[in-house]
Order: structure tokens, then sequence, then C-alpha cells
């Protein structure tokens, strides 16, 4: 059996590892001349010091729950630190407020505990509680849900998701995250914001979207935060360099024009600028949904649908060349703004404000090299819009002095003075360089309580053989849930 997967981002490498070790003939179609889509890494030289190089890793920065990487390695029988290390990050990540409270979210619970306890003046046993509610939802629904189909009927009938429906109310589907956090911190509100943060795991609002979410500290803190040797761009060539010794075929700068539908069936491929066919017998498509059917499928209609839900958050982000280091910042920190609630309305009005949370990612700690000596190298994310035609080079320009100011304050520097290598992607250059419509990183939005069921399911149910992986479907955006959009296109394809 032949199979072609389109699109090499870290959802569809992984197919092309799984359906490889079922004995089918694999061809992976990119149409960039690297793997990874967003998980890509490049360099910049400082502006007037060329010689002093920046590494970065381009898009998503953190690492969590790395055993679904591993289990690719456990099905071939390969050594997994042949191709990839990792180690496990003692300080989470590094938060800020306006009014110069910090404190960091430790990996150890009880150092967690104390530190908030001491900084944020909240009561070190609901700090354990929040952490043990997130694990509870996490064990009765989160694997249920997440790594299996929920388009179909027999994952309906297993009896640990019966047993799990039987317990929706332990859930908080139908309160929102916001009002679920405010019960878990008693009020407590750098609390509540440090608990709504995570909202933003898969560009949602936590003040629409399901309480179901508050289990989303557990990624982070139950299965630990992770940095991987040599950056976020390792995985992929990880997973790529598995398919290859597989024996999984890859070609780059290929662009599929369409998909070959007969009958009913996706029965192969065509490249763009060739006339010939490539005959198939499934395609798995890894790119965003949206564009499969509007540019592979010509299916203008269902496209239309796809177009009406609400799409996710996107991101404007800043690399920059620090030639500076400082101490009180680590390789995650979050500086929050003011108005976290105002901060999520304007993005709902495709507006950014004047003072909006701001994440930096700084490898450069962990990894030396990614950075001249005694400098840094920051990733510098501030959660957007998505693409409505928004001027974003005025956006950009504005955006980029609010930052600046808010960041100088708290740091007690002037930033721009210490910017020497600087490099931009806005939301239209993210749907450019990725096919992320819109340049919405996760697909659709989970601002709804039945967000996770409007999600468009892992194969399709007009057209035999043709199956669909990564953050624009079932189960989300994220390197975990891309995973095992994998897994489950694997589970659905044998059972086909």
């Amino acid at each position: 059996m032949n199979i072609a997967i389109v699109g090499s981002g870290i959802a569809g490498l992984a197919v092309a590892v799984r359906m490889r070790l079922r004995g089918y003939v694999v061809d992976v179609y990119e149409k960039n001349a690297y793997v990874g889509g967003k998980l890509s890494a490049f360099e910049i030289a400082a502006k007037n010091n060329p010689q002093n190089i920046y590494r970065f890793d381009a898009g998503p920065s953190l690492f969590t729950m790395p055993q679904y990487v591993e289990e690719l390695f456990t099905l071939a029988n390969e050594p997994f630190d042949k191709y990839f290390n990792y180690t496990k990050v003692d300080d989470v990540c590094h938060y800020f407020w306006n009014d110069g409270t910090n404190a960091i979210a430790w990996a150890d619970e009880e150092k967690l505990a104390h530190e908030f306890s001491e900084k944020l003046g909240v009561n070190t046993t609901d700090v354990k509680q929040i952490f043990l509610s997130a694990q509870n939802k996490y064990e009765l629904s989160g694997r249920i849900f997440l790594e299996n189909s929920l388009h179909k009927i027999k994952t309906w009938f297993k009896t640990d998701v019966l047993r799990a429906l039987l317990q929706t109310y332990k859930l908080d589907i139908f309160t929102s995250m916001h009002t679920t956090n405010q019960n878990l911190a008693h009020g407590n509100l750098k609390l509540i914001q440090f608990l709504d943060r995570f909202a933003t795991y898969n560009g949602s609002n936590p003040y629409k979207a399901s309480g179901i979410l508050s289990m989303i500290p557990h990624f982070e803190h139950g299965f630990g935060t992770y940095y991987p040797e040599g950056g976020m761009h390792n995985i992929t060539q990880a997973v790529y360099k598995l398919g290859e010794k597989l024996g999984v075929k890859y070609h780059f700068n290929s662009e599929i024009e369409e998909i070959i539908i007969n009958q009913g069936k996706a029965s192969g491929i065509k490249l763009k600028n060739k006339n010939s066919v490539i005959p198939y017998d499934a395609v798995v498509s890894n790119m965003d949904v949206y564009y499969t059917y509007q540019k592979l499928l010509k299916d203008a209609l269902t496209a239309e649908k796809i177009n009406k839900q609400e799409r996710s958050s996107s991101a404007l982000i800043f690399y920059w060349g620090i030639n500076k280091t400082f101490s009180q910042l680590g390789l995650h920190n979050i500086l929050f703004s003011e108005n976290y609630k105002s901060e999520f309305e304007a993005l709902a009005q495709g507006k950014i404000i004047s003072d909006p949370t701001v994440y930096i990612n700084i490898t450069s700690k962990l990894t030396p090299t990614d950075a001249p000596a005694h400098c840094e190298n920051w990733f510098v994310m501030i959660n957007a819009p998505f693409d409505e035609g928004q001027d974003w080079e005025a956006m950009k320009i504005k955006l980029r002095a609010d930052v600046l100011k808010k960041l100088s304050k708290i740091l007690n520097c002037d930033l721009e003075n210490h910017i020497e290598a600087e490099q931009t992607l806005l939301p239209t250059e993210i749907e450019s360089k990725t096919a992320s419509f819109k340049g919405a990183l996760y697909g659709t939005s989970s601002n709804s309580m039945t967000s996770a069921f409007m999600r468009h399911p892992n194969f399709s149910r007009k057209i035999k053989s043709l199956y669909f992986c990564g953050g624009s479907v079932h189960p989300g955006g994220g390197i975990p849930l891309c995973l095992l959009s994998a897994k489950i296109v694997d589970d659905i394809f044998v059972a086909h």
C-alpha cells in the first residue's frame, strides 16, 4: 500500500513513521526546502557586528509530554538517545507583574507552593489543591478525549469514556475557565491571572473557554517542562531522521496542487507545475484543514463552512539579539498585562492593547552557543488576533514601542540600546510560511463549550482513504496534541 502525506509538520512526520512501521510505502511532500513546519529554526547576525550570530527556534518554544515523541522510537525499536536528548527544567517559568511582583513557577511542588505563598500571598494548601484538581481532570477525561477520535461512535461506548461521562460534573465543562480559576484561587487576582494564561496554550480566551481547560497546568507541572538539547527544532529533526532510517521518502520543494478523488476515494496527488498524477492508495493531509479543502480538494463549500468557525489567536513575534544578560530571566518568562480581560476583549476585536502580556523565550540560558558570549537570544511573543486585513506594519511599529517601554520599566534598563539583531514574524507571514489559515496558530478556537466537538475529525466522512492530522483538526494545536492526531490517524487507518 502506498501513502502520500501532505506537509512535514510534526504531525505529518509522526504519521509517516507510524505508517512506515506498518510496512506501507510512505512519501512525504513538503513545499519548503526543510521539514518541521512551525518547528523550524534560523540564524540572524548583528547588524553592526556581523560576527555575532544568534540562533532562534522559529515557532513553538515549550516542550511538554515528551512521552509522545519517545513512543515513536519505542515502536521503531530504535534507541531514543541516539537521535534526541532533553532535560527537565527546574524553573518552569518566571512571572512578572507591573506592580513589581515576580514569582518563579518551580517544577518541584513544595518549592512552587512556598514561592506562590511568599510572593502572591496564597495558602500553600490551596496551590497544591489547584494542581491536584488539574491532574484529576486530566486523568478522568484527558487521555480519553485527546487520544481517541470523538467522531467515531465506538469511542463513546468504551468503558472508560462512559465512566468519564457519568462524572462530567467534576470537569467544569459548562463553566468558563476564568470562573473555574476564580473558585480555585479563592479570588487571588494574581493567581487567577497565572491560571487564566494557560488558555493561551491553544489560542483561547479564558473568559469564554470551558473550565475543562483548567486541566492544562497539569501538562506543564504534572508531566513537567523539558528542554530539547539543541533547541525545539531538534524534535522535528529527530523524527525526520527516524523516518529516513525506516525508509520514508521525503520530497522537498514539492508543493501539492490537488488531491485526486476518483469515485469518492482519494487516489493520488498532483504536484504544482506538473501534469502527471501520482497514484496512491491513501492520502493524509498535514496541511491546515481549510486550505486542504479550498486548495487541494477544490471544495469551496466545505472551506467556507470552516471559515465561519472562529479562529484561534495568532502571534506577533520579535526575534531580538540582546547584547546583555539578565539574571532575573529564565528559559521561559511571562510579563503580564495590567488588565487581562481587556487584552482578550481587544483580541476579539482584532486589536492588541498598549499593555499586552509578553512572553520571552531565551534558549541561550540553556544552550549558550545560541547567542554570543554575554548576550541572549530573545524570542518575544505577543498574542495577536488572526489576520482580517489589519495594517500589521503599523501595528508592529506601535507594539514594538509599547513592548520596549514595558520591558524597560520591569527590567530597569533601556532595552532598545541592547538590541543588536532583529527580525519579526507577523500573522500574515505565519500564514504564508506555514499555510495556517488567517495566521491562526491553532486552527479553530476553543472559545465555546462544544469547541472540541467542532474540530474537524481526523478522517473524511465523504471521501474514503483521506485523513487529516495537525493542529487544525482533532485534538488541537501544540506539539503533544499534534503527535496525538498522528496516533489517532494511525488507529483509524488500521480500523478501516
